[in-house]
């Protein structure tokens, strides 16, 4: 899953860095209002960290740029700033959850996996389809009750496809969201074919039924 932390405070942001890395979530980070504009138009994000406070700029403003794009990022504002208003103001523009500094790290941690659960995943920690079954809390996977061993990246696959089912994803976005802005650097996107195919592997291994779905010329789309 992919986290952008949009924090001017650097040894906060690279302390929710650290945690959440730990974490086997992929983070990235804005210090400015500029570069946070920069980034949410061009990458898509599972949550994103709004400090409303920006030396540039508001941090309200991005949740209407968020809004005006149409994007479905999901957004805690974490502010130090504890009035009514500003927490009103900020759902009210499309935030998902408020969370005043100082905080516990194990807190904002809960509070990101629960919004991600509540938005991609329909409130549940358990997903099942067929004789697949994913626990998202202890990060397992099991076909026909049994389980089977995945990579950081082949669990973050499966479960960004789970999460977009029916939908073709390119390579390019897959290459995004398992590398994060570093995939604009890369010559190509071979290491996501291997990581597909690894997945697939895997499962077919383990009685598990074709779910992804090659779309030649495109990328892939996962069935369900």
């Amino acid at each position: 899953m992919k986290v952008l932390i949009i924090e001017d405070e650097k040894e906060l942001a690279k302390s929710i860095v650290q945690y959440l890395s730990e974490e086997n979530y992929l983070c990235e980070v804005a210090s400015s209002f500029k570069e946070a504009l920069h980034k949410i138009t061009m990458f898509d994000y599972d949550c994103i960290l709004l400090d409303i406070t920006l030396p540039d700029g508001s941090g309200l403003k991005i949740l209407e740029e968020l809004a005006r794009q149409h994007k479905q990022d999901g957004v805690i504002i974490i502010s130090a700033k504890n009035s009514v208003d500003d927490k009103i103001e900020g759902l009210q523009l499309g935030a998902d959850d408020y969370l005043t500094k100082p905080f516990h790290l194990s807190e904002l941690t809960a509070r990101i996996y629960s919004l991600i659960r509540r938005k991609r995943f329909n409130n549940t920690n358990t997903i099942k389809q067929g004789e697949l079954e994913i626990d998202l809390l202890a990060k397992t996977v099991a076909i026909h009750g049994e389980s089977i061993a995945l990579t950081r990246k082949e669990f973050d696959l499966l479960i960004y496809f789970i999460g977009n089912r029916n939908r073709v994803l390119s390579k390019s976005t897959l290459a995004e969201h398992l590398s994060g802005d570093l995939a604009d650097m890369l010559d190509n996107h071979d290491f996501v074919y291997a990581h597909v195919k690894n997945l697939k592997k895997k499962l077919g291994d383990a009685g598990g039924g074709q779910y992804i779905k090659t779309v030649y010329g495109t990328g892939y789309r996962w069935e369900g």
